[in-house]
């Protein structure tokens, strides 16, 4: 494996992050912070606990989940897009550089932003409310699972795409309801019988659930669940990468 390649990739990306930071950190993290005065002050005043957690504490998870997803799509999707957009990927195609260290540079970095930033979210959380991780390895490891996996689902749709507004299509229309639909800021326990069954569908669900698990030990599902649907994800999104790279879908074209 050419590590020099990656790092290189990797540098230029990450370097991408740091000249927009206001875009790319700051933004996120005062949109989530209006999130805790809004939820905490309109919702929290009117649901004291959830689960015997504070109500203000039981959405953290959920909302680090937002952001984390949201952003693994829109960093990996335009990382892989601009180069599409200006020409660049026929040099990169073209390289010395296999298709998996492109696939590992890119999403690499885009994986690395999103926990960097969901890392900050849970500190500006604590100013908020008080807040427990009674698992912390399993809260790193769904951090970093969910985050590899939406950056892998963000890079296809940076091929995919072939214009600016439809790198934003997917986030704003299909993955951002599901996941105020997933449990991000209720439990599946409270909705009538006929709608937990349907939420069931919504694969965000098992995200948020297993990742508040590792907060506070409450779970909408199994754990063990929640941990496999990831890993599914995450094999389902390796597999369709690998046939972009192999059929040449978007790229050589």
């Amino acid at each position: 494996m050419n590590i020099y390649a990656i790092r290189a990739i990797y540098k230029f990306e990450m370097a991408r992050t740091w000249r927009t930071l206001m875009q790319s950190i700051i933004a996120p993290v005062i949109s989530t912070s209006l999130y805790f005065v809004v939820f905490g002050a309109a919702i929290g005043s009117r649901i004291k606990e959830v689960g015997g957690i504070s109500y203000g504490a039981f959405i953290v998870p959920g909302l680090i989940m937002l952001s984390l997803l949201s952003q693994s799509i829109s960093n990996a999707s335009f990382g892989i897009y601009f180069p599409r957009f200006t020409g660049t990927i026929y040099e990169l195609l073209s390289a010395p550089v296999s298709y998996l260290e492109i696939v590992v540079s890119y999403v690499g970095a885009a994986a690395t932003k999103s926990i960097l930033l969901g890392l900050i979210i849970l500190a500006t959380a604590g100013l908020f409310v008080p807040l427990q991780v009674l698992h912390p390895f399993w809260m790193i490891l769904f951090l970093l699972l969910t985050a590899v996996t939406f950056s892998l689902f963000g890079f296809i749709i940076g091929i995919w795409a072939d214009s600016f507004e439809k790198l934003q299509l997917v986030p704003l229309l299909i993955i951002t309801p599901l996941t105020f639909l997933g449990g991000s800021f209720y439990a599946v326990d409270m909705l009538p019988p006929f709608w937990k069954i349907v939420t069931l569908f919504n694969p965000i669900v098992y995200l948020v659930s297993g990742f508040r698990w590792s907060f506070y030990g409450m779970a909408d599902v199994d754990v063990g669940v929640s941990l496999g649907m990831t890993a599914l994800f995450l094999a389902v999104f390796l597999a369709i990468v690998a046939w972009i790279f192999k059929t040449g879908y978007r790229l050589k074209s």
